[in-house]
């Protein structure tokens, strides 16, 4: 996959493609990231990539040609353009398997008060992380870059990420590790059994039950 990030805050990026697992996945060549800066763009001499909103207003608005020509100049026949904005459809485990399975992603990260409108006439999708709003589209790029990656072939183990919170549309059950007893805290005993059926019963039940207590509304779709 290659995936290219419009930003004016390329240093942002720096650290999450230095670290963990994205870093590995761009090591053993599974992922091709590239970073372009869209002030390049910018048809100002003060390279300025904002301005004044039309009708008045606060803030200042993301002009369309440093994104447009940003964008152009990365674009292929295979690309899905994501805008990161706040009235997006929210973000779910869904749409991170969806997206894994495209060749070429790329994301648009913005940032003042918002984009001109006429930018929304060249991209495919817009997603938000949810209903709050953020200075820019950077760390929603990074949670949804990250959340996509692990899911490519080879990443990770596929064990790894079948079980996950969200793949079945249930939290993820609890999970534990040595020791067995901690300050009078002990592991259940089911999973010190070494009967395997039981513990995938017991982990089914317990997925269940998590949702039930933490979030019910995914019971209810």
């Amino acid at each position: 996959m290659r995936i290219d990030i419009l930003t004016l805050f390329p240093r942002m990026f720096e650290g999450i493609l230095e670290e963990s697992i994205i870093k590995r996945a761009i090591e053993k060549k599974l992922v091709e990231i590239h970073i372009t800066n869209f002030r390049d763009f910018s048809h100002l001499s003060n390279h300025q990539v904002d301005d004044t909103p039309y009708g008045g207003g606060s803030g200042m608005v993301l002009r369309p040609e440093p994104i447009i020509e940003a964008l152009e100049s990365v674009k292929t026949k295979d690309s899905k353009v994501l805008l990161m904005c706040p009235q997006g459809v929210p973000f779910k485990e869904k749409k991170a398997i969806d997206l894994s399975h495209e060749k070429h992603l790329i994301f648009i990260c913005g940032h003042y008060e918002g984009y001109d409108e006429r930018i929304r006439e060249f991209v495919d999708e817009e997603i938000s992380i949810g209903d709050y709003v953020l200075t820019g589209g950077e760390i929603p790029a990074m949670a949804i870059m990250d959340s996509v990656i692990r899911l490519l072939p080879g990443v990770i183990k596929e064990d790894s990420y079948l079980e996950d919170s969200f793949m079945n549309d249930l939290l993820d059950y609890p999970t534990y590790t040595k020791p067995a007893n901690y300050r009078g805290l002990k592991v259940p005993e089911i999973l010190l059994s070494g009967d395997h059926a039981k513990i995938k019963a017991w982990r089914e039940e317990q997925a269940l039950l998590n949702t039930k207590k933490r979030r019910s509304d995914l019971l209810e779709k």
